[in-house]
């Protein structure tokens, strides 16, 4: 199983072909190495990856809130803080939301920012990063933009996918189960069971 331009294209309508075109062998890796290799699986692939991605166009996470934003999306991080320190300043924000967990160091590390969400699934964390690129072979601590780039984005979300056993609900058609493994909710839902819906009807 093989996909081509003409499909992703059809798939992804609103980015352009030129970025596309950068995927194709990429995807067509993770197809054969990874076992992503039924209409389902792909459908289900593609679909949580271009939920994720903004259709392939965000391979790393924004974080570029307003003070008012930070309280209401990481209560738990900005609770009696003066958030205009923190507000429009992504490195800031990570190293203090990422802090002390996902083995990451303590604020002043940088670890937060070095390893905030990358890649066509936003691996995040520094034990992920490890994890992962021990298993893709690529230093991924010297050199953590690499899942920046359209091979990067795609192999460590093919990984991520890989470890979370995410063929086996895929082959339900199960959108619920892998959308909670990917997002730790259900955030974008609807939108994902869409995806999904159309992209069992390119890549039949």
């Amino acid at each position: 199983m093989e996909i081509t331009l003409k499909q992703i294209s059809n798939f992804f309508e609103d980015t352009d072909d030129s970025v596309l075109a950068n995927f194709i062998d990429p995807i067509n890796k993770v197809i054969a190495d990874f076992e992503i290799n039924t209409p389902q699986r792909l459908s289900m692939f593609l679909a949580q990856v271009g939920h994720e991605s903004g259709g392939l166009t965000k391979l790393h996470e924004n974080l570029n809130y307003k003070a008012d934003r930070l309280a209401q999306i990481f209560p738990k991080y900005f609770r009696d803080v003066d958030t205009s320190e923190y507000a429009h300043n992504p490195e800031k924000i990570a190293n203090r939301v990422y802090a002390n967990r996902m083995g990451n160091g303590d604020q002043d590390s940088g670890d937060g920012y070095k390893f905030r969400g990358r890649g066509a699934i936003q691996l995040t964390g520094k034990s992920n990063y490890l994890a992962c690129g021990k298993d893709l072979e690529v230093d991924l601590d010297a050199n953590p933009d690499w899942l920046e780039t359209p091979e990067g984005a795609i192999l460590s979300a093919a990984w991520f996918w890989d470890q979370h056993d995410l063929n086996d609900p895929s082959d339900e058609g199960d959108v619920l189960t892998v959308t909670k493994k990917i997002n730790g909710g259900t955030i974008g839902l609807e939108e994902r069971k869409e995806l999904y819906e159309e992209a069992l009807k390119i890549f039949a």
